[in-house]
């Protein structure tokens, strides 16, 4: 009982953090709280397009435009019920654009596991460890989706610079980043969800993750958000990435 109740808590205090913002307020008449916990990370960064893929029903995309007005957002949802609410909450912001698919380094078909908790469906099977971790996020299904690489969807000329790539994939972090390999010089930030260890089969963690984008020229510039096992171990984080400067 104490846990539902420190939860309620929590989910009042962010309604009362929510309600002063009008964009925010927009997101709530839809049922969609936006992602308040990134405020501190991205309300410093200077951004012109944001590409957020596993958008959801828009919690990230609601931070982005609150905080950066004029910013263009590309996302990415594959699953047909959160696509639906988050083309509602943005019906009428003509600088979103919704993607209904999920980004991977091949084109065609893929199967989505979906989960009882539908932000943590993924297109890598759930174990028994996220179910354990995370009660309520159980593999309740499965669902056909498009994919494939971002090329296939975004032009270079459509990053206006500067650029973040948002991944929050549940477990398939690096095979988004390989599918958006031939993009990623155009990217001057990369902020992602990884974990420390496997939460979804076959999932590559957050070393994997951040020896890729090192090969490819960026350097971790923070982790926030860690979430965290009973006995104090690190579970998951988000990491930010920047494009280190020639040289750097």
């Amino acid at each position: 009982m104490s846990g539902i109740l420190s939860r309620r808590a929590r989910q009042f205090a962010k309604l009362l953090r929510l309600l002063p913002n009008p964009v925010y307020r927009k997101g709530l008449r839809h049922g969609v709280g936006a992602a308040i916990e990134h405020r501190d990370v991205i309300g410093r960064l200077r951004l012109a397009t944001v590409v957020d893929v596993g958008a959801n029903v828009g919690q990230f995309s609601l931070l982005t435009r609150a905080l950066h007005p004029d910013a263009r957002i590309v996302a990415f949802e594959p699953l047909p019920e959160a696509a639906d609410i988050y083309r509602r909450v943005f019906a009428d912001d003509p600088r979103a654009m919704l993607h209904q698919a999920a980004i991977s380094p091949d084109a065609g078909t893929a199967t989505m596991h979906v989960s009882a908790s539908a932000d943590s469906s993924s297109l890598l099977p759930i174990t028994d460890r996220q179910s354990e971790l995370f009660p309520g996020t159980e593999e309740v299904g499965t669902a056909q989706v498009e994919a494939g690489p971002l090329g296939g969807f975004v032009a270079a000329e459509d990053l206006a610079a500067p650029a973040m790539l948002k991944i929050d994939v549940q477990g398939f972090e690096l095979e988004v980043l390989r599918g958006s390999h031939a993009l990623l010089g155009f990217f001057d930030w990369v902020y992602v969800e990884a974990s420390f260890e496997p939460l979804y089969a076959n999932q590559a963690l957050a070393g994997d993750v951040t020896a890729f984008l090192e090969e490819n020229g960026f350097v971790e510039e923070g982790r926030y958000n860690v979430s965290r096992a009973r006995d104090g171990s690190p579970i998951q984080a988000d990491f930010l990435f920047r494009r280190a400067q020639p040289g750097g």
